[in-house]
């Protein structure tokens, strides 16, 4: 359907000058390798190895560690200690059996004979001899074929946008690791960070999955204006609650490991870019419906083409929010069973760390929504019917 030729010079214009801010903030906000914390050192020398369980027995020890702290403060008399004989690969070592201690929910969750582990082995250094110390599961060939399977069946049904919308899962995946996360390592501004690996993004992602048009161009510019709705509410609300990402071990960990990494910077990032899927996903939607009824009316107008557009933009937004809702939680569910075993209130329970910034991320993302639908309803709306007959009265 044509479009009249302002519009798309117009929205042209708006679409060069965010990716222009975009390759500026990027410039601006890159890290140099002298910008990065060396936390390395943490681990000098180590090395993972592989190896198959050869067997696995339960056994109990004392209980020592503050972790293992019941409800009431004491420490239990004793707690499980299993361990398993690992039968390491490897050139130096092949064929050693080597005992380890499992942590307790690897055992319960069925670790037996002939299954693949990963160990980390520290040298021997300042006369104690060499040390092996469990590390993981080895799940190279089962996730393997789990992402085999989800590829296969996303290009088979998707043909060619499936193909490009993983070689745009790849574009994301590729600017988090190599620019997001070092910017932060480096100190960078979280938001800046954050917005500008978005903008660029979803400049490359959109336009290779969906192809080159106005109805591309109106998503893309309904994601921006989500992204800044989420990164101005994002700053505001994680201040006036007072997140600083230290709600789970692995944030600590950075913390220690870095010493200089500001984690509030962390969750603003991660809100952001956990908003940047979902954010796609109602803009993209809602512009393919615009078209749709428009198709369906080549008569309508921008008054109806909106209205229309909105009954089912409020029906993507309802069910969208909830969806997001039921994530977070399915997300922080550990972390949920932990706080009922602890049996706190529930005032005690919505306002800790871990829940609370669950909260954030889920009213972050729904205002987001709230403002996405209608401005890409209303862009789609205005380049499309731009040229429609008189308004229709909706039925």
């Amino acid at each position: 359907m044509p479009t009249p030729r302002g519009v798309r010079r117009l929205l042209t214009v708006l679409v060069l000058l965010a990716l222009l801010a975009s390759g500026a903030g990027i410039a601006a906000t890159w890290p140099s390798a002298a910008d990065l914390p060396d936390a390395s050192v943490a681990y000098t020398g180590a090395q993972t190895v592989r190896g198959e369980v050869v067997a696995v027995r339960a056994r109990e020890c004392r209980g020592e560690l503050a972790e293992e702290r019941l409800p009431d403060g004491t420490l239990p008399r004793v707690v499980p200690c299993p361990e398993a004989d690992v039968r390491v690969d490897g050139d130096a070592a092949a064929g050693e059996v080597t005992t380890v201690t499992v942590p307790q929910a690897v055992h319960a969750g069925g670790l037996r004979a002939g299954d693949g582990v990963v160990l980390l082995e520290f040298p021997a250094a300042d006369g104690q001899p060499a040390t092996r110390v469990w590390q993981d599961v080895d799940r190279r060939w089962s996730l393997a074929v789990v992402v085999g399977v989800f590829v296969l069946l996303t290009v088979l049904v998707g043909r060619r946008r499936g193909a490009a919308a993983l070689l745009g899962l790849g574009l994301g995946g590729a600017a988090v690791a190599w620019y997001v996360l070092p910017a932060l390592l480096a100190g960078r501004d979280p938001v800046v960070v954050s917005l500008s690996a978005a903008t660029a993004v979803m400049g490359v992602v959109l336009y290779v999955t969906h192809g080159i048009s106005t109805r591309t161009t109106a998503a893309y510019l309904g994601t921006l204006a989500g992204l800044a709705v989420t990164a101005g509410f994002a700053v505001l609300a994680v201040d006036a609650t007072g997140l600083r990402g230290l709600s789970d071990e692995e944030s600590y960990t950075v913390s220690v490991l870095t010493g200089a990494v500001d984690l509030r910077g962390v969750v603003l990032a991660g809100t952001l870019v956990a908003a940047l899927g979902l954010l796609n996903d109602v803009t993209i939607t809602q512009a393919s419906a615009v078209w749709e009824l428009r198709a369906a009316d080549p008569r309508a107008g921008f008054r109806t083409l909106l209205s229309a557009g909105m009954r089912v933009g409020r029906d993507h937004l309802a069910s969208t929010v909830y969806t997001v809702a039921f994530a977070y939680a399915g997300a922080a569910l550990p972390s949920l069973l932990l706080l009922r075993l602890y049996a706190q209130p529930l005032g005690e329970v919505l306002t800790s760390a871990v829940i609370a910034e669950e909260l954030v991320r889920t009213a972050v993302g729904g205002s987001a929504l709230a403002v996405t639908v209608p401005v890409t309803t209303a862009l789609a709306a205005a380049a499309i019917g731009a040229r429609g007959g008189p308004a229709v009265s909706p039925r």
